[in-house]
């Protein structure tokens, strides 16, 4: 179910949502502060592109610079990202069949926001491997 569901994803919002991460990638890597925040784009992106199988899980050793380098984040390119996350959302809601599609796309509006300080795992290795 999670191939068909990945592959449904793909054609309708991952792909766009993908080149959407990368265009941030590449335009926050162009200096050298931004490189760390063009990575977690990429981390983002490819998560973006087939999500379902993984999740995000909060990093324990993260702890206040993650914190303000989200709120940098937030500003340069969270807010943008999360809204293109909203829109493909409420897009996929209007049929029955896209409904888990655009679910699973609001639920990426948190790590789209603040991506630093979370880890992204497969499911089944969310709440094994962390405690």
């Amino acid at each position: 179910m999670k191939t068909i569901l990945n592959l449904i994803w793909l054609v309708f919002s991952g792909f766009w949502l993908f080149l959407g991460y990368l265009l941030a990638g590449v335009l926050l890597c162009v200096t050298i502060i931004g490189i760390p925040f063009g990575v977690a784009a990429f981390r983002i992106g490819v998560y973006a592109l087939w999500p379902f199988g993984y999740t995000t899980v909060e990093r324990r050793d993260a702890g206040a610079p993650s914190f303000v380098v989200n709120v940098l984040w937030l500003i340069l390119a969270g807010w943008w990202l999360a809204l293109g996350h909203i829109l493909t959302g409420l897009a996929l809601c209007v049929t029955i069949i896209g409904i888990p599609l655009g679910v699973a796309n609001f639920k990426l509006i948190p790590v789209s926001l603040f991506p630093l300080g979370r880890e992204i795992v497969r499911t089944d290795q969310a709440f094994t491997d962390r405690w």
